[in-house]
C-alpha cells in the first residue's frame, strides 16, 4: 500500500478519498485554488498546497502545477478523483514519466475509451450495439452534414469528459451551428479539450450504467447496474442501484456487455460502461474510465469501498473480490444536492452558506459533502453540495428512508434543488418506477415544488415565526435590565400593540403584536388573531400557536429572518413603515448578471432591435454556459461588456434605450 498519496481534485470527492486513505493509514496531500483555500478538503487533508488563481485552467487543470507539487511533497501517487483531470490521458502520462503512480487506468485504455469516439469505435468492433453517430471529422461543415445524414433529433456531445457537461439536444439544423460554438467552449473550459462528437437522440430512453473493476492480473469484476434516468441539463440529480423493471435477461446480457468493454481494453481500475435503453433493446452511450459521483450507491449495496480497492489496485494488488463475491444487499438511491434554481431552468447559485443542516449518517444514511456552513459557493466550479445516499431493504424503503433524510436538510445563503428532489422521490410517476430521461420535462410541476403560493395556515405559522423571531432579537439587544428596557409590553395605560411588517416574495404580511406575560403574544391580522408562544434553542424554534406546537428553525440576516418550516425557506425582510411606497415598473430597462462570470459570447451589438425572448449573450459560470434573452421588446443602446470579460452578480450588461419597450 502506498505511504503518501496527492489528490488532485476538490470538494467532496477529495474528502471521500482522504476518508479511506485515513482508514488505510495512507498519508494525503491536498491541492487549493486561492478561493478554495477554507474548503472542507483541505482542513480534512495532512497538508496541503496552493495551486493559485480560481480557474479551472489555471488551478485543477494546470498539469505543470500539480506534478510540481507532487515531487515537492514526495507523494508516491496520485489520484484524480472525477472532472477536471481524471479522464485526461496526457496527465496520466506525464504521472508515469515522472515516477508517480497514476490511480486509475492505463492511458492506452484511457485513449480508447475515456474518448467518446474512440469508444464508438472500440465498441462497434466488439460487438456491442451503438446509437448511430459521427466522431470523425472536426469541422463545422462536417458536424452539419454528419446531422442531417443521422437525422434530428441530434446531440452534440464533448468527446472528451461527460457528467453531462456540453452536451446539447438540437432539434432542428437552424440550432445546430450555435449548439456546436456553445459545445465547444464548455468542452474547452471544463476539460481542456474541444472535440466533439454527434449522436441520434433517442426519445425517452432510460440510462442504465454499469460499474466494471479490473485488476493487472486479468481480474475483471462487474457490480449490479444503476439508473440514473432522472436527470436536468442532461446531468444526473437521482440514481439508484439495482435498476427497478428489468428482465433478469437484460440485466444479464448490460453485464456481459460492460465486461466485454472491459476486456476490449485490458481495463484496470474503476470504469463504468454507460448505455441507453430502450425495452430489451440497449445502445453503448460511452465509457467514463474514472471513479463515478454515484459510487456510493454501489458501495451501499455492495459492502465494498470502491475507493479501497482502486488504492490497492493501483498499487499491483489483485481484486479483492471475486465475481462470485459480490454480493447484492438490498436497494441503494442517491440524490444530489445542487446550489442552483431549479424555476429558472436550473440556474446556479452563488453565496454563502449561512446555514448548513444535513442528516444524522448512520448505517443506511450517508452524506457526503465538500462544504460546511460559513463556506462561500463560487462561480469557479460545479455546484455541487453534497449527495445523500439512502438504503434500504428494497426500492420503497430506500426511498422512504431518502426522503425522511431530504426533509432533514436545511440550507439558506443559496438557492438549491432540495425542494426538487423531494417532489420526484415523492411523486407517485417515482414511486412506480416510471423512469427514463424524460421525466422532468413530462413532469414540470415538480420543477416548480419551491414556488407554491402559501395558503393561509401557513402565512399564519410563518408571520408568528418571524414575529416570535424579531422579539427573541429585541429581548437578546435590550438584556432586560430594567423595566424600562423590558420587551412584554407593559404599559402604565395598558396593553401596547405594535404593527409589523414582512415582505416576503412580492407580498407584503402586515399585522400586529400585543405582548402578553411570559414572553407570549396575540398575533392579530385582517384574517385571524392567535396566541402565539415560544421557545428557541440557538436557531431552532418551538412555536405554539393556540396551543398547537410546531419544530421550525430560524436564521437571522441582516434585514430580517428566514424561516425554515418542513425543508422550505420563506425569507422575511423587515418593511420600513415610513418607506415610499413601491412602484411596479415595466419590464426591465437592462439585463444584469444572475451570477459572477465570463461572457463568451455576445449575439446583439448597439442598436439592434429585439424581441422579447431573443437571446442577448452568453455567459460562462460554474463549468456551463447560461444563455441571457430579451426581457422585452426594444433597442439596444449599450452594451457594457465585451467577450472574454469578467462580470460580477448584478452587473448591468445590456441596456435597452428608454420608451423603446411596445
Amino acid at each position: 500500500m502506498f505511504r503518501k498519496i496527492l489528490i488532485a481534485n476538490r470538494g467532496e470527492i477529495a474528502g471521500r478519498i482522504i476518508a479511506t486513505a485515513e482508514r488505510l493509514g495512507v498519508s494525503t496531500t491536498a491541492v487549493y485554488s486561492d478561493v478554495d483555500r477554507h474548503m472542507l478538503h483541505v482542513a480534512r487533508a495532512d497538508e496541503a498546497y496552493p495551486l493559485g488563481a480560481a480557474p479551472a485552467r489555471e488551478s485543477y487543470l494546470s498539469i505543470e502545477k500539480i506534478l510540481a507539487i507532487a515531487q515537492s511533497a514526495d507523494v508516491e501517487a496520485v489520484h484524480p478523483g472525477y472532472g477536471f483531470l481524471s479522464e485526461n490521458a496526457q496527465f496520466a502520462e506525464r504521472c508515469i514519466e515522472a515516477g508517480l503512480v497514476f490511480i486509475g487506468p492505463t492511458p492506452r485504455a484511457m485513449r480508447l475509451m475515456g474518448s467518446k469516439a474512440q469508444a464508438r469505435l472500440t465498441m462497434e468492433r466488439a460487438g456491442v450495439p451503438i446509437v448511430p453517430g459521427f466522431h470523425d471529422s472536426q469541422d463545422t461543415t462536417s458536424l452539419v452534414e454528419a446531422a442531417a445524414r443521422i437525422g434530428y433529433p441530434v446531440l452534440v456531445k464533448a468527446s472528451a469528459g461527460g457528467g453531462g457537461k456540453a452536451m446539447r439536444l438540437v432539434a432542428t439544423a437552424s440550432e445546430l451551428r450555435g449548439a456546436i460554438g456553445s459545445a465547444r467552449r464548455e468542452a474547452a473550459s471544463a476539460f481542456g479539450d474541444d472535440s466533439l462528437l454527434i449522436e441520434k437522440a433517442l426519445e425517452a430512453p432510460r440510462h442504465v450504467e454499469v460499474q466494471i473493476f479490473g485488476d493487472a492480473h486479468g481480474g475483471l469484476v462487474a457490480f449490479p447496474e444503476r439508473d440514473c434516468s432522472i436527470q436536468r441539463r442532461h446531468q444526473k440529480i437521482i440514481e439508484e442501484t439495482p435498476a427497478p423493471g428489468l428482465s433478469t435477461e437484460l440485466r444479464s446480457a448490460l453485464r456481459e456487455a460492460a465486461l466485454a468493454a472491459g476486456r476490449a481494453v485490458s481495463y484496470i481500475g474503476a470504469g463504468t460502461i454507460e448505455f441507453l435503453v430502450m425495452g430489451e433493446n440497449f445502445y453503448f452511450l460511452e465509457m467514463n474510465t474514472r471513479l463515478q459521483v454515484e459510487h456510493p450507491i454501489t458501495e451501499m449495496i455492495s459492502g465494498i469501498d470502491l475507493v479501497e480497492w482502486q488504492l490497492r489496485v493501483a498499487a499491483g494488488e489483485p481484486l479483492p473480490a471475486t465475481q462470485e463475491k459480490i454480493a447484492l444487499q438490498g436497494h441503494a438511491i442517491e440524490a444530489r444536492l445542487y446550489a442552483e434554481t431549479p424555476a429558472q431552468d436550473f440556474l446556479p447559485s452563488v453565496g454563502r452558506l449561512d446555514h448548513w443542516r444535513t442528516p444524522r449518517e448512520t448505517t443506511s444514511i450517508r452524506v457526503e459533502t465538500g462544504v460546511r456552513e460559513g463556506d462561500v459557493v463560487t462561480p469557479f466550479y460545479d455546484p455541487l453540495l453534497a449527495k445523500i445516499v439512502a438504503q434500504g431493504t428494497d426500492r420503497d424503503a430506500a426511498r422512504r428512508s431518502l426522503l425522511a433524510a431530504l426533509r432533514a436538510c436545511e440550507i439558506v445563503g443559496v438557492s438549491t434543488n432540495l425542494l426538487l428532489l423531494r417532489a420526484i422521490l415523492d411523486s407517485e410517476a417515482y414511486e412506480a418506477a416510471r423512469i427514463d430521461t424524460e421525466f422532468l420535462p413530462r413532469h414540470p410541476e415538480l420543477i416548480l415544488a419551491g414556488e407554491k403560493a402559501l395558503d393561509e395556515a401557513t402565512e399564519t405559522i410563518v408571520a408568528s415565526a418571524g414575529a416570535a423571531a424579531w422579539i427573541a432579537a429585541r429581548r437578546a439587544e435590550a438584556g432586560d435590565a430594567t423595566p424600562w428596557d423590558a420587551t412584554d409590553g407593559w404599559r402604565l395605560n395598558g396593553a401596547a400593540r405594535q404593527k409589523l411588517c414582512f415582505r416576503l416574495g412580492d407580498r407584503d404580511i402586515a399585522f400586529a403584536l400585543a405582548p402578553l406575560a411570559a414572553g407570549a403574544f396575540r398575533l392579530e391580522t385582517p384574517q385571524s388573531r392567535v396566541l402565539v408562544d415560544y421557545e428557541t434553542s440557538g436557531r431552532h424554534m418551538s412555536l405554539r400557536i393556540d396551543g398547537v406546537e410546531r419544530k421550525l428553525s430560524v436564521v437571522e440576516r441582516e434585514q430580517g429572518f428566514v424561516i425554515i418550516l418542513d425543508g422550505r425557506n420563506f425569507e422575511l425582510s423587515l418593511v420600513d413603515p415610513l418607506a415610499p411606497p413601491r412602484v411596479q415598473g415595466e419590464a426591465a430597462a437592462e439585463v444584469a448578471a444572475p451570477l459572477p462570470g465570463r461572457v463568451a459570447c455576445l449575439y446583439v451589438g448597439v442598436g439592434d432591435s429585439v424581441k422579447k425572448g431573443a437571446p442577448l449573450l452568453m455567459l460562462e459560470a460554474m463549468k456551463m454556459e447560461i444563455s441571457l434573452s430579451a426581457p422585452r421588446d426594444g433597442r439596444i443602446s449599450r452594451i457594457r461588456p465585451a467577450v472574454g470579460d469578467l462580470v460580477k452578480q448584478g452587473e448591468a450588461l445590456v441596456v435597452f434605450a428608454e420608451g423603446d419597450a411596445t
